[in-house]
């Protein structure tokens, strides 16, 4: 098995206990964690040494709840100004996602996938929807991930906005995708069953969906309270709130994923707790949709194990933590929030990734090599009592120089090392958005 020993660098390791370790080296020995240990002690002859003079060495960010396909709506200026998220959804995406080909979400899905390795970010969780492009289009995904090495959970977005037909072809999508996912096993690839939100879902489809998931061992992946206009069509329609409702068919779980929890009240929070369902809060997007802010200083509180994702607003999630750190000072005051949002990326967020794959989120023998390798000279003390601080304010700042999944050198020097010719995909890209943008 090849071996790639990094040196001269400032390891993180993070995990429950992170340790900052200097005069360090670490081995990687095919796709995991071999050793790490003093750097004196590393002796043997490697199929490629990493000089990280200058730079620190941590684990791979990992992007808890994303849309690959709103890749296709950059500098879109079709859309009808829109004053509220239901307008939003009408007269943007919902009209975007009719378009999507299979070959769009492909190309949509590669884009992003590409500036992921420029930020350091290896692992992707992903929500799709194309509902006249349904079938075959998380394989088309899939191949993208496939191709750029890193890992990803897929699932398609189940919703009964295009008619009934297209729900069951979601299902079905779903349904193998994951049977796919799971029959391979191979650590790169995960499948949930996607789900779009409550105020878009039939009793019958939502009860289609939790029976198929559940024979499956799936968990599901829903947009769950992101604005007050789901939780007022779940009590006029259902008579409850949403989190009640998706609790009632069976839908919250460890494996589960609810994203956003912006509107939830303290009933809901404390079913969530007892279900063990992730939250995963997306402070750029809430705030881009001006749908309130998330709780999460009260969610964590209340043992809600509460993750960070960008819903496509960016794959840089240190970008995503600050504006969410920013926000929750906003909701609060500024003693409160900061290890909420930093543990939510750092620790939780490998909690979430780890219930769908192996070995992710911490620098540690066995452990999936997957590593952000960052500029960083620190001004002042680095150490486990000041890391998250250096993190925040400075590493954040800082250019990724070399990203590494499954123990395969993505980029290194700043300079991509993909089979894929990333001005080809561009301007493929280029052409197809084109041709769906005349359309919208």
């Amino acid at each position: 098995m090849k071996t790639i020993l990094i040196k001269n660098g400032i390891i993180a390791t993070l995990g429950p206990k992170n340790k900052v370790l200097y005069g360090h080296a670490l081995l990687i020995e095919g796709g995991l964690i071999k050793k790490i240990a003093p750097q004196k002690t590393f002796k043997g002859k490697y199929n490629k040494v990493i000089d990280a003079s200058g730079k620190i060495v941590l684990p791979g960010f990992i992007n808890a709840h994303m849309h690959f396909y709103s890749t296709f709506a950059r500098g879109l200026g079709k859309a009808a100004p829109s004053k509220n998220f239901v307008e939003i959804l009408n007269n943007l995406w919902w009209k975007l996602d009719k378009q999507l080909t299979n070959a769009d979400s492909y190309y949509s899905a590669v884009i992003p996938l590409i500036n992921a390795i420029r930020k350091g970010t290896t692992t992707i969780i992903d929500h799709h929807a194309s509902p006249f492009a349904i079938t075959g289009s998380l394989a088309a995904i899939e191949k993208g991930v496939r191709e750029t090495g890193l890992r990803a959970a897929l699932c398609y977005e189940v919703s009964d906005r295009d008619g009934e037909e297209k729900a069951k072809e979601g299902i079905e999508e779903n349904a193998a995708f994951i049977a796919a996912a799971q029959a391979k096993d191979d650590n790169t690839i995960a499948g949930l069953f996607g789900l779009h939100a409550s105020f878009t879902l039939s009793d019958k489809t939502l009860e289609e969906a939790a029976y198929r998931g559940h024979k499956l061992g799936a968990g599901f992946h829903v947009h769950t309270a992101e604005s007050q206009a789901d939780q007022l069509h779940c009590e006029s329609h259902h008579k409850l709130r949403v989190v009640e409702r998706l609790r009632d068919y069976g839908v919250l779980g460890r494996k589960s994923i609810a994203a956003h929890c912006v509107h939830v009240n303290e009933k809901e929070i404390e079913i969530l707790r007892e279900t063990g369902t992730a939250v995963v809060h997306n402070p750029q997007s809430n705030a881009n949709n001006s749908v309130g802010i998330a709780d999460v200083t009260a969610m964590t509180a209340k043992g809600v194990l509460v993750g960070l994702g960008t819903d496509a607003m960016t794959v840089n999630m240190l970008e995503e933590v600050r504006c969410g750190l920013w926000l929750q000072h906003l909701k609060t005051d500024p003693s409160q929030g900061f290890m909420e949002e930093a543990n939510a990326l750092v620790a939780n967020n490998a909690v979430i990734a780890n219930r769908y794959f192996k070995g992710l989120g911490e620098l540690k023998a066995g452990f999936a090599a997957d590593l952000a390798i960052i500029d960083y000279l620190p001004p002042t003390p680095l150490d486990e009592g000041s890391f998250l601080g250096h993190l925040v304010f400075g590493i954040s700042q800082s250019t990724v120089d070399t990203t590494i999944a499954a123990g395969k050198v993505l980029m290194e020097k700043k300079v991509l090392k993909l089979d894929l010719d990333e001005e080809e995909v561009s301007r493929k890209s280029l052409e197809l958005a084109k041709k769906l943008w005349k359309k919208f």
